[in-house]
């Protein structure tokens, strides 16, 4: 196989307000590299939201996911090679970036910040998608 298509999901299930279907999975592994679904404040198990009204929170959820994820497809934080940070608030830089920075001390992926008028739910303050590859041994 070609693409490995990692914890497979349709949005009719994950929004059920909202009248989608798309078939969409958490991650991507294809030739090597690793493509991550955007990482909210919300449990990658039970799909509910943590960390209501607090971007670092939502940061640490966040990167939890993407550290479990990247693990379940076979690599790890160290082998991430870009971040992408969507906030809804430019105050919420400062609280997202030191959470990211912890969890990425060491790495130095690169990096780009937006500021975006809203997410796919209005409790959702920061996502963080990630791109890594898998070490080749």
């Amino acid at each position: 196989m070609a693409h490995l298509r990692l914890r497979k999901f349709n949005t009719r299930d994950t929004y059920p307000e909202q009248r989608l279907s798309n078939d969409l999975a958490q991650a991507v592994v294809a030739n090597g590299i690793v493509f991550l679904r955007g990482q909210v404040g919300q449990d990658l198990d039970t799909s509910e939201s943590v960390g209501i009204g607090d971007a670092g929170a939502q940061a640490e959820q966040a990167m939890a996911n993407i550290q479990r994820l990247l693990e379940e497809a076979g690599s790890a934080l160290d082998h991430i090679c870009k971040i992408t940070i969507y906030m809804v608030d430019i105050r919420y830089r400062e609280a997202t970036y030191n959470v990211v920075g912890k969890w990425l001390k060491g790495v130095h992926p690169v990096s780009t910040g937006i500021v975006v008028s809203a997410l796919a739910r209005p409790e959702w303050l920061i996502e963080i998608d990630a791109i890594a590859v898998i070490p080749q041994s």
